[in-house]
């Protein structure tokens, strides 16, 4: 049998998850390339708590190829086109020729298709708007803050109400907290709608504890960056003295532009198997737009990434070694809650119920905090993965339901 090249278009959560799991499943005649335009990885889940000066920068990225096993190849390039019906892709200038392709190029954050963004808000999901985000936050004196979601749809439904109640910390921490209000604007009509009423109360709830106003159902229409106010679609205007902002999020242009995207530019793919409509071509994580049976889209979440690319893993392999693929993405997922103060809530649930999401009530304390670094201690510590699996040890199936191999 000669040797299969399977080229991986990404180096984030699904790019790592997939080229990882594939290693220890072909033989080294396969080659496996990833192809991203960093050589860097960061574990976007912690920028959170650079946003909050819990951790510098240089505790959550590591050199992309310490990630990966020995055997997998690295191409540090831009993607600049995807060529399904002739399986090229096309890197600065090279072609690159396939036999089984994995997209996993997430999703472009786009501050500047929202007036008013750049020039006013503090970005938290970026490391550079992350860490000047804390620089601003310890020259804040007071006055009204202000997280908001900018725009429909956006990876980590969690992210902005967990950077609320962190950003509320700090102020509790820097003493000031009584000089400051607190609130979050969405156009959500709840905190991470698609799991269900219960997690949009509980969520709202540890808000409140805090005494973080929560208004939902505002689409944001634009910034006024002079004035420092929010102007909604219905009219509605609200001031502020500090804002945090979800950036808007796109579909990565090279996708948009090819034949794997959908109307709105995302990549339509089979829920179960990933696979898009061409044969031996897949795509998990942000990049994929799957609808539940609820109407709502499967959220945009490192959780869901890791679990397809096992899957998509598993099948590639099957169908190399000639047998008939079996593996599915079963829809479940799980996400931590940061709430501040070493405190953190934590749910799970299964996403392909019928007719709606099960997601049970979340869980809270500091032991979910904790779960959370041990987390990303398995994520960024190589050794202690391999030390796990020399012992016997499932870190993440044991106690958070998460899938094991990296």
């Amino acid at each position: 049998m000669s040797g299969k090249t399977i080229l991986i278009l990404g180096g984030g959560v699904g790019g790592i998850v997939t080229a990882n799991a594939l290693r220890e499943r072909l033989a080294s005649e396969h080659r496996i390339i990833i192809v991203d335009k960093r050589a860097e990885y960061i574990f976007t889940p912690s920028l959170l708590w650079v946003m909050a000066g819990l951790r510098q920068p240089e505790q959550i990225t590591k050199d992309l190829r310490h990630m990966l096993q020995s055997g997998i190849e690295i191409v540090q390039a831009e993607v600049q086109n995807i060529d399904p019906e002739r399986a090229i892709v096309r890197a600065n200038g090279d072609d690159l020729a396939y036999d089984h392709l994995v997209v996993t190029l997430g999703a472009d954050l786009a501050p500047e298709v929202m007036p008013g963004y750049i020039e006013t808000a503090h970005n938290f999901f970026d490391l550079e708007g992350a860490t000047k985000l804390w620089s601003a936050l310890q020259r804040f004196e007071g006055g009204r803050v202000a997280v908001l979601v900018s725009a429909m749809p956006f990876k980590c439904p969690a992210a902005p109400y967990e950077a609320a109640m962190l950003i509320e910390d700090v102020l509790r921490r820097r003493g000031i907290r009584d000089r400051c209000q607190v609130r979050v604007f969405t156009p959500e009509p709840q905190p991470m709608l698609v799991a269900g009423p219960d997690m949009g109360v509980s969520v709202v709830g540890m808000m409140a504890a805090k005494n973080i106003g929560f208004h939902p159902n505002l689409p944001l229409d634009y910034i006024d960056s002079a004035g420092k106010t929010l102007i909604f679609k219905n009219g509605r205007q609200e001031s502020f003295d500090f804002l945090a902002a979800v950036p808007p999020h796109r579909p990565p242009s090279v996708v948009k532009e090819s034949s794997l995207a959908n109307e709105a530019g995302w990549v339509t793919v089979d829920k179960h198997t990933l696979q898009t409509r061409f044969e031996n071509v897949y795509a998990i994580g942000d990049v994929t737009a799957i609808i539940l049976s609820n109407g709502l889209p499967l959220p945009k979440a490192g959780t869901f990434a890791h679990a397809e690319a096992e899957a998509v893993a598993e099948r590639i392999a099957a169908e190399i070694g000639g047998g008939v693929p079996q593996a599915e993405f079963d829809g479940i997922g799980y996400c931590w809650i940061e709430a501040g103060s070493g405190s953190a809530g934590f749910a799970s649930g299964q996403f392909y119920a019928e007719p709606n999401p099960v997601v049970g009530q979340p869980r809270s304390g500091r032991f979910w905090h904790w779960g959370k670094v041990m987390f990303e201690t398995y994520w960024m510590d190589k050794g202690f993965r391999r030390y796990l699996a020399k012992s016997g040890l499932n870190l993440g199936s044991r106690i958070f339901g998460i899938p094991a191999s990296l």
